[in-house]
């Protein structure tokens, strides 16, 4: 690591401690994981800022503090097995994949996948699953999952994914209409049915049904 990059890593830090991730074990993971790694064309020279960014197949790589603060209120543990809904650049993904035992990560798009798969080769996380596939309905085959995280919005909590959840298990995903302010919503599956709880406003991309076509 350059003098340089080092500078840039340590003011990447201190904005999201700003920013209200304050969890030891959330920035000790994304201190890990090089953004750079994930970002890439004509953005490259913005990894270390605190913004959303393009990436292929019009999606995004997500606001890094808006990573810490999903991160921080699903509250991983070593043992647990997640669900990510979106890889998109897989940053998220590899971020998660340094406070689990097992990462599953699904994508429509293909190519988001592939690309993602090759960061994850390129730092060595091999406790990562990508898989290209309709995100809507998670990943039956693998459930039930200890914590569940969505990257794109839907208009209510997705009744699959609800359904994958652990008994004592949290998902974190955005709610709301694309064309509007969305929130952050925390469901925390109980014996006998789920809670709610609102964490904050969000904007993401709209969670879509189907394959893409790339």
């Amino acid at each position: 690591m350059t003098a340089d990059h080092a500078e840039r890593q340590m003011a990447f830090l201190f904005a999201l401690r700003q920013r209200g991730v304050t969890d030891k074990r959330v920035l000790e993971a994304m201190e890990k994981i090089d953004r750079g790694v994930f970002v890439k064309g004509l953005f490259a020279e913005r990894a270390y800022e605190d913004m959303p960014l393009p990436i292929a197949c019009g999606q995004t790589i997500s606001q890094p503090s808006v990573v810490g603060l999903m991160t921080q209120a699903l509250d991983v543990q070593p043992r647990h097995k997640v669900l990510e809904v979106g890889t998109g650049s897989g940053y998220q993904a590899a971020v998660l994949s340094q406070l689990a035992r097992r990462v599953y990560t699904v994508d429509r798009h293909r190519r988001l996948v592939a690309e993602a798969q090759a960061g994850f080769d390129a730092l060595g996380l091999t406790n990562i699953t990508a898989f290209a596939a309709d995100g809507s309905r998670g990943l039956p085959e693998q459930a039930p999952f200890d914590r569940i995280l969505v990257t794109a919005a839907a208009e209510d909590p997705p009744g699959p994914l609800l359904a994958e959840l652990k008994t004592g298990g949290i998902m974190v995903v955005p709610v709301g209409q694309s064309d509007a302010v969305q929130h952050l919503i925390k469901v925390t599956r109980t014996e006998t049915g789920y809670d709610y709880d609102e964490l904050r406003p969000v904007r993401f991309v709209p969670l879509v049904e189907g394959m893409g076509q790339d």
